[in-house]
């Protein structure tokens, strides 16, 4: 099912105000309802091998399985959507790939990435996520956060030792607990959310919300959202603006219409005149 008449998606990426190049990624396949975007790290242009690795792996193999697979299908053993199964699937295999490439090549040594990414199908979007890129969904003008960072950070606010407020002052806000190519094996954090039309999500590196207040975000996207390529700019002057001490990426995908799970002839042919 092409999901083009269903979804519109945006993207805007840039190095920033200091760093010397950009070592985030992101890719869009807007016709299977797919979008990655990863924030490497590492030594020379490793974080950017890393981070291009992962985009670029995930967006082949997802477009692969989809020739075999339904995703809004059950898996019988687990319950779970294939969905869920085809991107915890993917983000392993991507794992596997830079980690290899860290350890066999010495020059990438010690690269990995954070990575956000979500599939979209049968009204409905898939998120599986590590580090802390993000996950955001404006709904009435109302934003909220929808993945949780796996970070130091995350975890003090979690325990009480820091507030949301001290947080944003921290020094330590690099600090992920867990990360795309480090290890030999890594867990995703996978969610299926209802996806409404008038939704609008946004996936960010740490370059935009580090820098942007989540009710400056709000205030963006909800005035821009009837233009999305302006929206992602903007957000990044923002960024910029407030001093772009990271790389800046961002993704923005809106909800256009339903774009429920298609079966038979009957949706084939319906899909003709859409």
């Amino acid at each position: 099912m092409n999901l083009r008449n269903s979804l519109e998606m945006a993207t805007a990426t840039h190095t920033g105000m200091v760093r010397s190049h950009n070592e985030d990624s992101v890719n869009v396949e807007t016709d299977i309802g797919l979008a990655v975007l990863a924030d490497g790290m590492g030594g020379y242009n490793a974080g950017e091998v890393a981070s291009g690795i992962a985009t670029a792996l995930i967006a082949t193999e997802t477009r692969e399985a989809l020739t075999r697979l339904s995703p809004h299908d059950v898996d019988q053993e687990s319950g779970e959507m294939v969905a869920f199964g085809l991107l915890n699937d993917v983000v392993t295999k991507a794992n596997e790939s830079i980690y290899q490439s860290a350890n066999s090549q010495p020059q990438y040594a010690g690269m990995g990435t954070t990575l956000v990414v979500g599939l979209f199908c049968d009204n409905k979007v898939t998120v599986a996520h590590i580090g802390d890129s993000r996950c955001y969904r404006l709904r009435d003008n109302r934003l909220e956060q929808i993945t949780r960072d796996h970070s130091l950070l995350q975890e003090q606010i979690d325990s009480g030792l820091l507030t949301k407020e001290a947080a944003r002052r921290s020094q330590n806000k690099n600090l992920v607990t867990r990360a795309l190519g480090i290890e030999p094996s890594v867990i995703p954090e996978i969610h299926v959310h209802e996806a409404k039309p008038g939704d609008l999500y946004l996936m960010c590196s740490d370059g935009l919300n580090d820098m942007v207040d989540d009710e400056d975000i709000e205030l963006t996207v909800s005035s821009l959202s009837s233009n999305l390529p302006l929206a992602a700019t903007q957000l990044v002057q923002m960024a910029n603006d407030a001093g772009g001490r990271d790389n800046i990426s961002v993704v923005l995908v809106k909800i256009k219409r339903d774009f429920p799970a298609g079966n038979g002839w009957v949706s084939k042919v319906r899909s003709w005149f859409v």
